[in-house]
């Protein structure tokens, strides 16, 4: 049974408090570096209310951007490049190198 997310009470629209939870679980980042990303926006903030929105409202954000798993009909596009280069920096000798990139929803370097 999924719980709705509640933000009643609190002092923050709720897509900020959103956008700052969504920052401290998507990416590597400390509270306070959420917070001085905020203040550039200039959103006034407090690490330690980021820390308090992480706790109530973070399992329900960490639980979404783990569910959505790649599936067949996703979207990807196939990037293929085929270049020279030297063997070796005295030698003429030159070889086939092969660069692959799929792209779409998830970007990834599949092989170099």
């Amino acid at each position: 049974m999924s719980r709705s997310v509640r933000y009643k009470r609190h002092r923050f629209p709720p897509e900020i408090i959103a956008h700052a939870v969504w920052l401290y679980f998507r990416f590597p980042l400390s509270l306070r570096l959420v917070e001085e990303m905020l203040l550039e926006r200039g959103i006034l903030v407090s690490y330690e209310t980021v820390r308090r929105w992480a706790l109530k409202f973070g399992p329900d954000y960490a639980r979404r951007l783990k569910r959505k798993k790649p599936s067949r009909r996703d979207i990807w596009h196939l990037d293929e490049v085929v270049g020279l280069r030297r063997k070796s920096e005295a030698g003429a000798r030159k070889e086939q190198v092969f660069v692959t990139r799929s792209h779409g929803e998830h970007v990834k370097l599949l092989r170099e």
